[in-house]
């Protein structure tokens, strides 16, 4: 597949995929969604499914799993109903609620920052730039109706363009053939090259957050393994170099359908430059996975 832009504005595209997804985790990842789920009397499954789908209103759950793609419907289908009867509005309302504290805590005196007002309307600028056609999960979000807090908007702005970029991974884990769970397991397998630089969560925090059994996963192992895509090893699945190279094609794919968003108006390297203090309050709040606090 001829790819529509260069190395370096695929590089660009992937910086600030790895500079923003941190802000932008901390809605699924802070330790005040327990506090959530008890407000909401949701289950983890139901908050997640019902705070990240809510732009997309009152739908089908079969539209929630189609546009999340490796979430077991198993778990979408009831987790939309729970969050539906309670009230997406109410679920929407509760998010920016945890997020005002979570992201308040961890920002600190960061909160009042004349900054984050001008960060959040360039992300929402660049997010009312592109397209959005075969992004329906992007268009919901810059469909909904940002928060007034400052942090808050920054995150609502980084989610639409976030959203967009996941989108088109979606699309082209479709186009190589793979299903909800043979995606997760070739994500999560472990790669023969150690310099590759990737965003694992390990199989168990997966299986648990998307709703997959041991079975399930093995099911899609074999899959994997029958193309020649894996193999298992003691310590589990491992890429063969024909999986390597979807791998790798899958994520240049995605950085080439999602450089637009970066490699047009010359100002990205200057604003994730001025993000990442704000990334960086985030991540030293030792909230995210893999993370301590200092």
């Amino acid at each position: 597949m001829t790819l529509k832009y260069s190395e370096s504005d695929r590089a660009l595209a992937r910086a600030a995929y790895e500079t923003l997804e941190p802000f932008h985790v901390v809605a699924y990842f802070s330790p005040d969604i327990k506090a959530a789920c008890a407000d909401t009397g949701l289950d983890f499954h139901g908050w997640y499914v019902g705070a990240r789908g809510a732009p997309l209103g009152p739908c089908d759950a079969s539209v929630v799993a189609a546009a999340f793609f490796n979430f077991s419907p198993a778990v979408v289908g009831p987790g939309w109903d729970a969050a539906k009867a309670v009230g997406l509005d109410v679920v929407n309302d509760r998010r920016y609620q945890m997020l005002d504290e979570t992201l308040g805590r961890a920002l600190g005196d960061h909160v009042g920052n004349p900054v984050l007002d001008e960060l959040a309307d360039r992300y929402a600028q660049k997010a009312a730039d592109l397209p959005m056609g075969g992004r329906p999960l992007a268009a919901a979000w810059a469909n909904s109706q940002p928060p007034t807090q400052p942090h808050v908007r920054l995150w609502h702005s980084i989610a639409i363009v976030r959203e967009w970029r996941g989108d088109a991974h979606i699309a082209a884990l479709v186009t190589a053939g793979l299903d909800r769970l043979e995606a997760l397991v070739l994500h999560e397998a472990q790669h023969p090259d150690p310099t590759v630089r990737r965003r694992l969560l390990g199989k168990k925090l997966v299986m648990v957050t998307r709703g997959w059994s041991e079975d399930d996963w093995s099911a899609a192992a074999d899959n994997l393994r029958v193309r020649g895509l894996i193999d298992q090893t003691e310590s589990g699945e491992i890429l063969t170099a024909a999986g390597a190279d979807l791998y790798n094609h899958i994520e240049e794919l995605t950085d080439d359908a999602a450089a637009a968003a970066w490699c047009t108006d010359g100002d990205t390297e200057q604003l994730l430059t001025a993000t990442k203090p704000f990334v960086k309050s985030v991540i030293d709040a030792g909230i995210l996975p893999g993370t301590k606090k200092k």
